[in-house]
């Protein structure tokens, strides 16, 4: 598993979730909520170095575009992701609380946070996701050499593990799991990354977006 094709897809994943291990014990230390802010930035920044550094490893990234129907699917899957996450908010489906991210300082609003947090969420945070949750992961679950693992030959086991694992990952958890499933049918159908990142690229923009616009910041 550790072998440098597995390390270039765990790696950006377990440092993004190293640095919220980090903030909740900072947290459980006193620091306050507007201090930890800024650890946001920090590890956006590290997991995208840890990308860049990682690039040429990543074949499934290779650019071979995508045909209509295939950017179609993944634009409204996007979207139709972002109404169900803003949705499937009852209290049974959310695990514990989320103190999500306001960027008021002073009573306004800090745009320098605020545009790091959408670009991370929208463009970094789908890449190194997709490339841990449906690139090796789900692949791995089918096959130790998930490398060679054609998409389109998952079976079931791999498919609902993963939707489950990347459910639970998320505050939301049902939300999340219809999220993983939307975006692992992608990759399926498409045999290509670049769907469910699009896909999921879409879903936290638009969110994002809503977050600014309705200041309903425990959704990020």
């Amino acid at each position: 598993m550790f072998e440098r094709a597995a390390l270039a897809r765990v790696l950006p994943f377990a440092l993004y979730m190293g640095f919220i291990v980090i903030a909740d014990g900072l947290s459980r230390l006193g620091v306050d909520a507007a201090s930890l802010r800024w650890l946001y930035p920090v590890k956006i920044g590290v997991v995208l170095a840890a990308l860049v550094y990682f690039w040429r490893d990543y074949a499934e990234l290779a650019w071979t575009g995508l045909g209509l129907r295939a950017l179609a699917a993944a634009i409204v899957s996007g979207l139709l992701v972002f109404v169900l996450w803003i949705s499937l908010d009852a209290g049974w489906m959310v695990i514990g609380s989320s103190a999500g991210f306001d960027p008021h300082t002073d009573g306004r609003i800090d745009w320098l946070l605020v545009a790091i947090r959408l670009m991370g969420a929208a463009l970094v945070v789908p890449v190194m996701e997709e490339l841990f949750w449906r690139s090796f992961l789900m692949r791995w679950l089918e096959d130790p050499d998930f490398a060679n693992v054609n998409p389109a030959r998952l079976k079931v086991k791999a498919f609902v593990v993963t939707v489950i694992l990347f459910g639970f990952e998320h505050n939301l958890w049902l939300a999340g799991i219809v999220a993983g499933a939307a975006y692992s049918v992608l990759y399926m159908r498409h045999r290509n990354l670049w769907s469910p990142i699009l896909a999921h690229a879409i879903t936290n923009g638009v969110l994002g977006v809503w977050v600014i616009s309705t200041n309903q910041w425990t959704y990020w």
